[in-house]
């Protein structure tokens, strides 16, 4: 018996920190004979902020409870993405999906997250600091965010790169070239 416990009690830990967005709520209507009956759909992603995120749909009658079901299903999908110094994307990458395309892009440091709506929310709950993103085509969130999810599964580390590849990380990187001004004061 105290097994499933200290497994809820763990499973709690990592829900209380878990980062919940929500992207849109849509309204539909169905005509019946007696007038009409509406419905809700809710997009949500969910991240930890450090490199685990997901999206998840969900339809219900009433918007909290389309909310609860995107939000569990968000849980339950949800990718590791590997980042650079644990605020941006190791390298630039592009993702399709439908007639959504987005172009991702990592960027230095004080950068901020330059991206739209729905990609913000992915980046935000993702724990990225700095990024350029750019959406082409599709404005429909659910595209975008299929797009976004497509591209981040596109991205390797240079440890995963290495270890596919049975070498060592810095024959991979290489040495970094010394910026023109480091040159110089180490001349004299």
């Amino acid at each position: 018996m105290a097994r499933p416990q200290r497994e809820d009690r763990s499973r709690d830990r990592e829900d209380s920190e878990i980062v919940d967005k929500l992207v849109g709520i849509n309204r539909v209507a169905k005509v019946v004979k007696g007038g009409r009956r509406f419905g809700f759909a809710a997009l949500v992603v969910v991240g930890d902020q450090r490199g685990r995120v997901g999206f998840g749909h969900g339809k219900a009658r009433e918007v909290p409870e389309a909310i609860r079901k995107a939000t569990e299903s968000a849980k339950r999908g949800m990718v590791r993405v590997p980042l650079r110094e644990g605020r941006t994307l190791h390298h630039d990458v592009l993702g399709h999906y439908g007639a959504g395309e987005v172009i991702l892009r990592a960027a230095s440091v004080g950068t901020g997250i330059i991206a739209s709506g729905p990609m913000r929310a992915v980046f935000e709950c993702l724990g990225v600091h700095d990024v350029v993103a750019k959406s082409i085509g599709t404005q429909n969130p659910h595209n975008m965010i299929r797009a976004t999810f497509d591209a981040l599964k596109q991205i390797q580390s240079p440890r995963m790169v290495a270890q596919r590849r049975g070498k060592k990380v810095s024959e991979i990187v290489g040495k970094r070239e010394e910026s023109p001004a480091a040159a110089a004061e180490a001349q004299e």
